[in-house]
């Protein structure tokens, strides 16, 4: 869900007066399938949607279980803390567009295929979870020190499927870049953005938007002589 951790103060958080429009609600409940009990799950939900609502500050414990439909002392079972729940939902999040990166960067085809799956899958992903990516993004420096660890760990492991990709298409000689490092943060950075614009029934599909971005990484990396793809 990032490329590079940002860092723990000065951040904003862009939109957050607005709320949480019907056709957005629930938007990443997939992404939460595997949260297991259920009441663990919808308080989860509520507290990504409170927090894009109110910002993490703003938002208390009690205004996530009446979003949940529960009490605040049924909140404590699940979850010690407020932190607890954005730690939570960091983790899955991240862990899920990693998991998506990771399936696309080992698919079929060459460093130039794959890259374009890759960067098409992530993009997509913070345009269909764009409410979960915009809270993971801009209440990172809420994260206790641990688990601002952990978040960041899971960012470079992100970062590190790009570069990987990015430094095969090198050596194959289909890509031409100064900095493969440098080249995988600015792809991942262009799709972490969709998820700060990006509405439904706006002017581009999540698939529309994965694909424009896969084209794009491409044109950043193809070397002259591979351009004639395009």
């Amino acid at each position: 869900m990032a490329a590079q951790a940002s860092g723990r103060t000065g951040e904003t958080r862009p939109g957050g007066e607005e709320p949480v429009a019907a056709e957005d609600r629930h938007a990443g409940c997939d992404s939460w399938r595997s949260v297991a009990p259920d009441a663990a799950r919808r308080l989860l939900i509520a507290a990504v949607e409170a927090f894009a609502e109110r910002g993490f500050h703003a938002t208390t414990t009690r205004d996530i279980a009446g979003r949940a439909g529960m009490s605040p002392a049924a909140l404590y079972i699940h979850y010690k803390t407020k932190e607890e729940l954005l730690h939570r939902i960091s983790q899955v999040g991240h862990e899920r567009s990693l998991s998506l990166l990771r399936d696309a960067a080992a698919g079929r085809g060459g460093p130039s295929d794959r890259l374009a799956a890759a960067v098409g899958a992530f993009g997509r992903w913070h345009a269909e979870q764009h409410t979960t990516a915009r809270v993971v993004q801009y209440e990172l420096s809420a994260l206790s020190p641990d688990h601002y660890a952990e978040i960041v760990a899971l960012r470079r492991r992100t970062e590190a499927v790009v570069r990987d990709l990015v430094e095969e298409g090198v050596r194959a000689g289909e890509f031409e870049v100064l900095d493969a490092r440098a080249t995988a943060l600015a792809m991942l950075s262009l799709c972490l953005d969709v998820a700060r614009w990006y509405r439904p029934g706006g002017r581009r599909t999540p698939e529309e938007i994965g694909d424009f971005y896969a084209d794009l990484a491409l044109r950043m990396v193809l070397a002259p002589r591979a351009t004639g793809r395009h």
